[in-house]
């Protein structure tokens, strides 16, 4: 296969908490390789060269007109806009405003077949299988206003359960959405040196240390994220869809295996195994 598979010539990209971070990387190396670019944040936009629309993800007329500027077509989508725990509207930001944004892409004709999407959840949304039932539950709300209410219903609104509803969406979407030729995936990083994870140093940066250690490794940069990201949307991973690709350096894997001993309780605790 050509390498020309990896790259975004020819493809509009639109990554979505493109200011800072990981969405930055993801940004930065999509226009690297080739695309034109469309960053949405509530941030302000510094890389140079792309298209930047104001975006709040807590605001659904807000979305509604941000997707409207925007306009198709939109060859890859990247869902990168997360918040901590802590964050007012942190589940509008982290899952339900993504949904509705990919909502109206989709009922605007703006995704293309063989277009991608890509979002970012985390190792903690890796319990999701083990909620299934109420991840379903919760995805079977049919809009942003219900998905809001059902949240408050449930007292849902935390970080761990946004990214378990990444996870959910993205499975459960994979096959309605390759019925109109697009994919999605996702990926769950480890500890990654982002702003994000700075302001919450202590619990974040610090998950994994003991392993980074004995592995000769620090915490992943942003692009060590965006790389896998872009790829899952590229044309190199045409028949790869519905997965959520674990990028933390083996430290979930080891734990599962023991072959990490200490990383044991802490996978099990992710996985709903406890």
């Amino acid at each position: 296969m050509a390498f020309e598979a990896f790259r975004y010539d020819g493809k509009r990209v639109l990554v979505v908490g493109g200011a800072t971070g990981m969405g930055a990387a993801t940004a930065a190396l999509v226009q690297e390789a080739g695309a034109e670019v469309v960053v949405m944040d509530h941030a302000e936009v510094t890389l140079p060269g792309v298209k930047s629309i104001a975006l709040d993800l807590r605001d659904r007329d807000g979305i509604d007109a941000a997707v409207a500027e925007c306009g198709g077509p939109v060859h890859a989508l990247f869902s990168c806009a997360g918040v901590a725990d802590g964050t007012p509207g942190i589940e509008k930001i982290n899952f339900i405003g993504h949904r509705h944004l990919i909502d109206r892409l989709l009922d605007g004709g703006m995704l293309p077949r063989g277009s991608a999407i890509g979002m970012i959840s985390s190792a903690a949304g890796l319990g999701w299988e083990a909620n299934l039932p109420q991840v379903l539950e919760f995805l079977d709300t049919p809009d942003f206003d219900s998905a809001v209410a059902w949240i408050e219903a449930n007292q849902k609104a935390d970080y761990m359960w946004s990214k378990q509803a990444i996870c959910g969406y993205v499975a459960r979407q994979a096959f309605p959405l390759l019925q109109q030729g697009i994919r999605i995936n996702a990926i769950l990083p480890g500890p990654t040196d982002t702003p994000l994870a700075q302001a919450n140093a202590d619990m974040w940066l610090g998950f994994g240390t003991d392993y980074r250690g004995e592995t000769g490794i620090e915490p992943s940069t942003p692009m060590e994220q965006a790389a896998p990201l872009v790829f899952l949307c590229s044309a190199a991973a045409s028949y790869i869809t519905g997965i959520t690709m674990i990028t933390d350096a083996g430290y979930i894997s080891s734990g599962i295996t023991e072959s990490f001993p200490a990383a044991k309780p802490v996978a099990d605790f992710l996985y709903g195994r406890y």
